[in-house]
Protein backbone atom coordinates (compact mmCIF):
# COMPACT_ATOMS: atom_id res chain seq x y z
CA UNK A 1 0.00 0.00 0.00
CA UNK A 2 1.53 3.34 -1.01
CA UNK A 3 0.87 6.70 0.54
CA UNK A 4 0.48 8.09 -2.98
CA UNK A 5 -3.09 6.80 -2.77
CA UNK A 6 -3.81 8.95 0.30
CA UNK A 7 -6.35 11.75 0.03
CA UNK A 8 -4.51 15.07 -0.22
CA UNK A 9 -6.40 16.20 2.88
CA UNK A 10 -4.25 13.72 4.81
CA UNK A 11 -1.04 15.53 3.90
CA UNK A 12 -0.63 17.93 6.80
CA UNK A 13 1.90 20.64 7.31
CA UNK A 14 4.70 19.59 9.65
CA UNK A 15 7.13 21.48 11.83
CA UNK A 16 9.92 18.99 11.09
CA UNK A 17 10.51 20.45 7.61
CA UNK A 18 10.64 16.98 6.06
CA UNK A 19 9.57 16.97 2.43
CA UNK A 20 7.00 14.34 1.49
CA UNK A 21 6.03 13.55 5.07
CA UNK A 22 2.47 12.22 5.33
CA UNK A 23 0.67 11.73 8.64
CA UNK A 24 -1.92 9.04 9.37
CA UNK A 25 -4.02 8.68 12.51
CA UNK A 26 -3.27 5.49 14.46
CA UNK A 27 -6.96 4.56 14.49
CA UNK A 28 -6.74 3.87 10.74
CA UNK A 29 -5.92 0.57 9.09
CA UNK A 30 -3.46 -1.07 8.89
CA UNK A 31 -2.07 0.18 12.22
CA UNK A 32 -2.54 -2.26 15.09
CA UNK A 33 -2.88 -0.89 18.62
CA UNK A 34 -2.19 -3.09 21.66
CA UNK A 35 -2.59 -2.54 25.40
CA UNK A 36 -4.94 0.41 25.02
CA UNK A 37 -8.64 0.72 24.20
CA UNK A 38 -10.34 3.52 22.26
CA UNK A 39 -13.97 4.47 22.69
CA UNK A 40 -16.03 7.67 22.57
CA UNK A 41 -13.00 9.72 21.63
CA UNK A 42 -10.79 8.53 24.49
CA UNK A 43 -7.91 6.10 25.02
CA UNK A 44 -7.83 4.07 28.24
CA UNK A 45 -6.26 0.95 29.80
CA UNK A 46 -9.37 -0.35 31.55
CA UNK A 47 -13.04 0.64 31.58
CA UNK A 48 -13.99 3.78 33.49
CA UNK A 49 -16.55 1.91 35.58
CA UNK A 50 -13.90 -0.54 36.78
CA UNK A 51 -11.49 2.27 37.59
CA UNK A 52 -14.15 4.12 39.61
CA UNK A 53 -15.11 0.98 41.49
CA UNK A 54 -11.47 0.24 42.34
CA UNK A 55 -10.24 3.50 43.90
CA UNK A 56 -9.93 7.24 43.32
CA UNK A 57 -6.23 6.81 42.57
CA UNK A 58 -6.78 4.11 39.96
CA UNK A 59 -9.50 6.26 38.41
CA UNK A 60 -6.94 9.07 38.25
CA UNK A 61 -4.58 6.82 36.25
CA UNK A 62 -6.80 4.58 34.14
CA UNK A 63 -6.16 6.62 30.98
CA UNK A 64 -2.37 6.58 31.19
CA UNK A 65 -0.97 4.65 28.26
CA UNK A 66 1.83 2.62 29.85
CA UNK A 67 2.26 -0.70 28.07
CA UNK A 68 0.55 0.43 24.87
CA UNK A 69 2.16 -0.38 21.53
CA UNK A 70 1.52 0.41 17.88
CA UNK A 71 2.68 -2.05 15.20
CA UNK A 72 2.91 -1.79 11.41
CA UNK A 73 5.18 -2.64 8.47
CA UNK A 74 6.70 -0.01 6.17
CA UNK A 75 9.73 0.75 4.01
CA UNK A 76 9.77 4.42 4.97
CA UNK A 77 13.30 5.77 5.56
CA UNK A 78 12.03 7.50 8.69
CA UNK A 79 9.15 7.39 11.16
CA UNK A 80 7.74 10.58 12.64
CA UNK A 81 5.06 11.14 15.24
CA UNK A 82 2.70 13.98 16.06
CA UNK A 83 1.44 13.41 19.59
CA UNK A 84 -1.07 15.28 21.71
CA UNK A 85 -1.05 14.31 25.39
CA UNK A 86 -3.76 15.61 27.70
CA UNK A 87 -1.78 14.82 30.82
CA UNK A 88 1.96 14.70 31.29
CA UNK A 89 3.78 13.71 34.46
CA UNK A 90 7.18 15.33 34.84
CA UNK A 91 8.65 13.10 37.54
CA UNK A 92 11.96 14.02 39.24
CA UNK A 93 13.42 10.49 39.25
CA UNK A 94 12.45 9.72 35.64
CA UNK A 95 13.49 11.01 32.22
CA UNK A 96 11.05 12.99 30.08
CA UNK A 97 11.36 10.27 27.43
CA UNK A 98 10.22 7.73 30.01
CA UNK A 99 7.20 9.68 31.22
CA UNK A 100 5.91 11.16 27.96
CA UNK A 101 8.17 10.08 25.11
CA UNK A 102 7.81 7.18 22.67
CA UNK A 103 10.28 4.45 21.62
CA UNK A 104 10.72 3.00 18.13
CA UNK A 105 11.73 -0.61 17.48
CA UNK A 106 12.36 -2.07 14.02
CA UNK A 107 12.46 -5.83 13.44
CA UNK A 108 12.67 -6.30 17.19
CA UNK A 109 15.63 -3.94 17.75
CA UNK A 110 15.63 -0.49 19.33
CA UNK A 111 16.42 2.24 16.79
CA UNK A 112 15.58 5.45 18.63
CA UNK A 113 13.24 7.48 20.82
CA UNK A 114 10.82 10.23 19.93
CA UNK A 115 12.11 12.92 22.27
CA UNK A 116 9.32 15.10 23.70
CA UNK A 117 9.19 18.84 24.06
CA UNK A 118 10.38 19.92 27.48
CA UNK A 119 7.58 22.44 27.86
CA UNK A 120 4.70 21.33 25.61
CA UNK A 121 2.28 18.41 25.84
CA UNK A 122 1.93 18.34 22.04
CA UNK A 123 4.97 17.76 19.88
CA UNK A 124 6.42 16.30 16.70
CA UNK A 125 9.54 14.14 16.57
CA UNK A 126 11.29 11.92 14.05
CA UNK A 127 13.57 8.87 14.00
CA UNK A 128 15.53 8.20 10.81
CA UNK A 129 16.57 4.75 9.63
CA UNK A 130 20.06 3.96 8.25
CA UNK A 131 18.67 2.66 4.93
CA UNK A 132 15.43 2.05 3.14
CA UNK A 133 13.86 -1.40 3.33
CA UNK A 134 10.69 -2.99 4.62
CA UNK A 135 10.70 -3.28 8.40
CA UNK A 136 8.27 -4.38 11.09
CA UNK A 137 7.91 -1.39 13.41
CA UNK A 138 6.70 -1.21 17.00
CA UNK A 139 6.25 1.99 18.99
CA UNK A 140 6.13 1.84 22.80
CA UNK A 141 3.92 4.54 24.36
CA UNK A 142 4.72 6.79 27.37
CA UNK A 143 4.71 5.38 30.89
CA UNK A 144 2.98 8.27 32.70
CA UNK A 145 0.83 10.22 30.24
CA UNK A 146 -2.70 10.28 28.84
CA UNK A 147 -2.97 10.11 25.07
CA UNK A 148 -5.36 12.42 23.21
CA UNK A 149 -4.17 11.67 19.69
CA UNK A 150 -1.24 10.18 17.82
CA UNK A 151 -0.38 10.38 14.14
CA UNK A 152 2.39 8.48 12.40
CA UNK A 153 4.41 10.23 9.70
CA UNK A 154 5.95 8.26 6.84
CA UNK A 155 7.36 9.13 3.43
CA UNK A 156 4.60 9.80 0.89
CA UNK A 157 5.85 6.99 -1.38
CA UNK A 158 6.37 4.44 1.42
CA UNK A 159 4.54 1.16 1.66
CA UNK A 160 2.35 0.55 4.68
CA UNK A 161 1.03 -2.85 5.74
CA UNK A 162 -0.37 -4.71 8.72
CA UNK A 163 2.10 -6.26 11.17
CA UNK A 164 2.07 -10.00 11.74
CA UNK A 165 0.37 -11.37 14.82
CA UNK A 166 2.44 -11.85 17.93
CA UNK A 167 3.63 -15.39 18.47
CA UNK A 168 1.52 -15.20 21.65
CA UNK A 169 -1.42 -13.04 20.60
CA UNK A 170 -3.59 -13.44 23.71
CA UNK A 171 -2.04 -10.98 26.18
CA UNK A 172 0.02 -11.60 29.27
CA UNK A 173 -1.69 -9.39 31.87
CA UNK A 174 0.53 -7.67 34.44
CA UNK A 175 -0.98 -6.16 37.60
CA UNK A 176 1.07 -4.26 40.12
CA UNK A 177 2.74 -1.18 41.52
CA UNK A 178 4.79 1.65 40.01
CA UNK A 179 7.47 -0.94 39.23
CA UNK A 180 4.99 -2.78 37.01
CA UNK A 181 3.92 0.62 35.67
CA UNK A 182 7.52 1.19 34.52
CA UNK A 183 9.03 3.59 37.05
CA UNK A 184 11.91 4.47 36.72
CA UNK A 185 12.73 3.16 33.24
CA UNK A 186 14.68 5.68 31.16
CA UNK A 187 12.35 5.06 28.21
CA UNK A 188 9.07 3.19 27.69
CA UNK A 189 10.55 0.12 26.02
CA UNK A 190 12.64 -0.66 29.10
CA UNK A 191 9.75 -1.26 31.53
CA UNK A 192 9.99 -4.89 32.53
CA UNK A 193 6.58 -5.96 31.09
CA UNK A 194 7.58 -4.40 27.75
CA UNK A 195 10.88 -6.29 27.80
CA UNK A 196 9.12 -9.56 28.63
CA UNK A 197 6.80 -8.98 25.68
CA UNK A 198 9.71 -8.53 23.28
CA UNK A 199 11.66 -11.47 24.70
CA UNK A 200 8.70 -13.81 24.19
CA UNK A 201 7.18 -12.14 21.09
CA UNK A 202 4.07 -11.89 23.23
CA UNK A 203 1.25 -9.40 23.46
CA UNK A 204 0.79 -7.94 26.94
CA UNK A 205 -1.49 -5.60 28.88
CA UNK A 206 0.02 -3.44 31.63
CA UNK A 207 -2.22 -2.74 34.63
CA UNK A 208 0.48 -1.18 36.78
CA UNK A 209 -0.77 1.72 38.93
CA UNK A 210 1.99 3.64 40.68
CA UNK A 211 1.33 3.73 44.43
CA UNK A 212 -2.23 2.49 43.95
CA UNK A 213 -2.31 -1.27 43.38
CA UNK A 214 -3.98 -2.48 46.60
CA UNK A 215 -5.42 -5.80 45.46
CA UNK A 216 -8.99 -4.50 45.35
CA UNK A 217 -11.85 -6.89 44.64
CA UNK A 218 -13.12 -4.82 41.69
CA UNK A 219 -9.73 -5.05 40.02
CA UNK A 220 -9.48 -8.80 40.66
CA UNK A 221 -12.91 -9.38 39.13
CA UNK A 222 -12.07 -7.31 36.07
CA UNK A 223 -8.76 -9.07 35.48
CA UNK A 224 -10.48 -12.43 35.94
CA UNK A 225 -12.78 -11.52 33.04
CA UNK A 226 -9.97 -10.59 30.62
CA UNK A 227 -8.72 -12.88 27.85
CA UNK A 228 -5.17 -13.86 28.90
CA UNK A 229 -2.38 -16.25 28.04
CA UNK A 230 -0.86 -15.72 31.51
CA UNK A 231 -1.28 -13.46 34.53
CA UNK A 232 1.52 -11.82 36.55
CA UNK A 233 0.47 -10.75 40.09
CA UNK A 234 2.97 -8.16 41.32
CA UNK A 235 1.41 -5.65 43.74
CA UNK A 236 3.40 -6.45 46.91
CA UNK A 237 5.02 -3.00 46.94
CA UNK A 238 1.68 -1.16 47.16
CA UNK A 239 0.02 -3.13 49.96
CA UNK A 240 -0.27 -0.74 52.90
CA UNK A 241 1.37 -3.24 55.26
CA UNK A 242 1.73 -7.02 55.70
CA UNK A 243 -1.75 -7.32 57.23
CA UNK A 244 -3.29 -5.66 54.17
CA UNK A 245 -1.36 -8.01 51.89
CA UNK A 246 -2.49 -10.98 53.98
CA UNK A 247 -6.10 -9.93 53.64
CA UNK A 248 -6.03 -9.35 49.88
CA UNK A 249 -3.38 -11.46 48.15
CA UNK A 250 -4.87 -14.94 48.34
CA UNK A 251 -8.44 -13.68 47.75
CA UNK A 252 -7.19 -11.82 44.65
CA UNK A 253 -5.52 -14.95 43.34
CA UNK A 254 -8.58 -17.09 44.05
CA UNK A 255 -10.89 -14.65 42.25
CA UNK A 256 -8.78 -14.88 39.10
CA UNK A 257 -8.29 -18.63 39.46
CA UNK A 258 -12.01 -19.35 39.90
CA UNK A 259 -12.81 -17.90 36.47
CA UNK A 260 -9.61 -19.20 34.85
CA UNK A 261 -8.97 -22.73 36.19
CA UNK A 262 -6.00 -23.53 33.91
CA UNK A 263 -4.51 -20.05 33.43
CA UNK A 264 -0.76 -19.81 34.22
CA UNK A 265 -0.43 -17.38 37.14
CA UNK A 266 2.94 -16.04 38.28
CA UNK A 267 3.24 -14.41 41.72
CA UNK A 268 6.14 -12.02 42.30
CA UNK A 269 7.39 -10.55 45.57
CA UNK A 270 8.79 -7.01 45.85
CA UNK A 271 12.39 -6.64 44.61
CA UNK A 272 13.75 -5.87 48.08
CA UNK A 273 17.33 -7.14 48.14
CA UNK A 274 17.71 -6.41 51.86
CA UNK A 275 14.42 -7.40 53.51
CA UNK A 276 13.63 -6.22 57.03
CA UNK A 277 11.09 -8.10 59.16
CA UNK A 278 8.12 -6.39 57.52
CA UNK A 279 9.25 -7.14 53.97
CA UNK A 280 10.20 -10.67 54.97
CA UNK A 281 6.65 -11.19 56.24
CA UNK A 282 5.27 -9.91 52.92
CA UNK A 283 7.48 -12.39 51.10
CA UNK A 284 6.17 -15.22 53.26
CA UNK A 285 2.53 -14.19 52.70
CA UNK A 286 2.92 -14.38 48.93
CA UNK A 287 4.86 -17.63 49.18
CA UNK A 288 2.03 -19.03 51.30
CA UNK A 289 -0.57 -18.13 48.66
CA UNK A 290 1.54 -20.08 46.17
CA UNK A 291 2.07 -23.05 48.48
CA UNK A 292 -1.62 -23.22 49.36
CA UNK A 293 -2.47 -23.38 45.67
CA UNK A 294 0.07 -26.17 45.12
CA UNK A 295 -1.34 -28.05 48.12
CA UNK A 296 -4.81 -28.24 46.55
CA UNK A 297 -3.42 -29.52 43.26
CA UNK A 298 -3.01 -26.31 41.24
CA UNK A 299 -0.52 -27.15 38.48
CA UNK A 300 -0.52 -23.74 36.79
CA UNK A 301 0.80 -21.48 39.53
CA UNK A 302 4.37 -20.15 39.71
CA UNK A 303 6.44 -18.11 42.16
CA UNK A 304 9.33 -15.66 41.75
CA UNK A 305 11.33 -14.01 44.53
CA UNK A 306 11.44 -10.51 43.03
CA UNK A 307 14.76 -9.75 44.71
CA UNK A 308 16.57 -12.83 43.38
CA UNK A 309 17.48 -11.40 39.94
CA UNK A 310 18.92 -8.25 41.57
CA UNK A 311 20.96 -9.66 44.43
CA UNK A 312 24.27 -9.92 42.56
CA UNK A 313 24.98 -6.21 43.00
CA UNK A 314 21.97 -5.20 45.10
CA UNK A 315 21.29 -1.46 45.45
CA UNK A 316 23.28 -0.68 42.27
CA UNK A 317 20.32 -1.99 40.29
CA UNK A 318 18.02 0.78 41.56
CA UNK A 319 17.48 4.41 40.59
CA UNK A 320 16.26 5.68 43.96
CA UNK A 321 16.51 2.71 46.30
CA UNK A 322 13.02 1.51 45.30
CA UNK A 323 12.54 1.50 41.53
CA UNK A 324 14.84 -0.56 39.30
CA UNK A 325 17.09 0.98 36.69
CA UNK A 326 17.01 -0.21 33.09
CA UNK A 327 19.53 -2.88 34.03
CA UNK A 328 17.39 -3.93 36.99
CA UNK A 329 14.34 -4.15 34.76
CA UNK A 330 16.28 -6.23 32.23
CA UNK A 331 17.25 -8.74 34.91
CA UNK A 332 13.67 -8.86 36.20
CA UNK A 333 12.36 -9.38 32.67
CA UNK A 334 14.82 -12.21 32.04
CA UNK A 335 13.67 -13.98 35.20
CA UNK A 336 9.99 -13.60 34.32
CA UNK A 337 10.53 -14.66 30.70
CA UNK A 338 12.47 -17.72 31.81
CA UNK A 339 9.44 -18.89 33.81
CA UNK A 340 6.80 -17.99 31.21
CA UNK A 341 8.60 -19.12 28.06
CA UNK A 342 8.18 -22.91 28.45
CA UNK A 343 4.61 -22.40 29.69
CA UNK A 344 3.56 -20.33 26.68
CA UNK A 345 5.28 -22.69 24.27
Amino acid sequence: MSHKSVDTNMIFANSLNVEGLVYRDIKEEPFRLYGLFYENGEYFRLPEAVARATSDNVYDMYKTCTGARLRFVSDSPYVAIRAVLSRVERIPNMTFIGTYGFDLYADGAYVGSFVPSVTENAYEAIVRLPDRKSRSFMIHFPLYSNLDSLEIGLADDATLARAEDYKVEKPIVFYGSSITNGACAARPGMAYPAQVGRMLNANHHNLGFGGSARGEKAMAEYIASMPMSAFVLDYDHNAYDPDHLLGTHEPFFKTVREMNPTLPILMITAPKVNRDDSWQRRYEIIKRTYENAIAVGDKNVYFLDGAAPLREIGPEYFVDGVHPSDLGFYLMAKAVAKILSPILE
